[in-house]
């Protein structure tokens, strides 16, 4: 892939190339005190250069597909949405910022709800799925990862940038029930040209009381792996690091569903800048499955020290690339059940 400068908002926009995806998470409260942590991403993919079972014998080049997620933390409850394939509307992408509407052409007749990804001055954000209406505004600039926004990664390169620290308020839906909520939200933007079908990434966001920023991760592409710490402070002022560490701690979880395990306890250090944090998960049953593809999605607490002070925050864990446990034909056709059952058609 040829480095060109990460123009913003004009790159906010689709790119020709083989994966990119518009991700945001976030952590709410509603005016009564409880929490809510949520996740939406919009994947784009060439479909003739990405198996993706299920969707890779569509007589479509490009596919697009939508996950979301919604957990109560109070209670300890998960609502995880996977949407096959998302049908974008035609005015998508037509406009001079981001806009993106699209609905999941398997609810069926009757059960129609689209779903909004837009882009405002700001720079701001519009999510809507049918769990929740939030409103996100950014209160830095862009992130760039790396320094500029593009990772050569071995063999792999990606062009990667983030909004780390955005105010968000709106609404969520859960069990009929409109709750106004508040909080913060993290959004990712990256395309590349590289399949990812059998990479693994232990990914972090972390947003700290003190108005600092990082996301860091470690990334494997067989036996190779490469790590990246990129920091914001409260001055938009950033910073980037290779030597960067990640120990496990305490047992993984085990997923009742796939029978795989994540590690889901972690120390960070970040030596050259004096940062030890630990993090934790604030809810762990958190697996989302996409066909025969899982991973492990969810808020976190943070708490640590940072050139020798004590910081706490909040954060997102993302484990992708761990091995499945359940066979993978028996898993796509439990699955495949169980879109049969979800889908409702009104009749006449």
């Amino acid at each position: 892939m040829h480095y060109e400068p990460v123009i913003l908002p004009k790159d906010g926009h689709p790119h020709k190339c083989v994966v990119e995806w518009w991700y945001y998470n976030g952590l709410l409260e509603a005016e009564d005190g409880r929490r809510f942590a949520y996740m939406f991403c919009l994947f784009k993919v060439d479909n003739k250069k990405v198996a993706i079972p299920l969707l890779s014998r569509l007589p479509v080049k490009t596919v697009f597909f939508s996950h979301s997620l919604l957990s109560d933390l109070s209670r300890q409850k998960f609502y995880p949405t996977v949407d096959y394939y998302s049908v974008i509307s035609k005015d998508s992408f037509k406009r001079p910022l981001l806009f993106a509407n699209f609905t999941n052409p398997l609810l069926g007749f009757g059960k129609y709800v689209n779903s909004v990804l837009e882009e405002g001055e700001g720079p701001s954000f519009h999510l809507k799925r049918e769990e929740f209406d939030l409103h996100l505004t950014s209160t830095k600039s862009a992130l760039l990862e790396g320094g500029k926004g593009f990772l050569e990664l071995h063999d792999r390169s990606t062009y990667y940038y983030s909004y780390t620290n955005l105010a968000t308020e709106g609404i969520i839906i859960m069990d009929g029930e409109v709750i106004k909520v508040k909080g913060k939200s993290w959004m990712d933007h990256q395309w590349a040209d590289n399949r990812y079908a059998e990479d693994r990434w232990t990914w972090f966001s972390v947003q700290l009381e003190n108005n600092v920023e990082l996301v860091c991760f470690e990334y494997a592409n067989g036996e190779i792996k490469d790590y990246l710490a990129s920091i914001i402070y409260a001055d938009g002022h950033q910073e980037h690091y290779k030597k960067i560490y990640f120990t496990p701690l305490g047992e993984p979880w085990e997923s009742k569903k796939t029978h795989s395990t994540y590690q889901l306890n972690w120390k960070i250090e970040v030596p050259e800048k004096d940062i030890i944090l630990e993090v934790e998960p604030e809810i762990k049953i958190q697996e989302m499955i996409f066909s025969a593809i899982k991973y492990w999605e969810g808020p976190l607490k943070v708490r640590g020290k940072m050139a020798g002070k004590e910081v706490q925050g909040q954060g997102f864990l993302e484990l992708v690339g761990r091995p499945l446990q359940y066979g993978a034909l028996k898993l796509t056709a439990e699955l495949l059940k169980e879109l049969k059952n979800k889908m409702t058609w009104d009749r006449v």
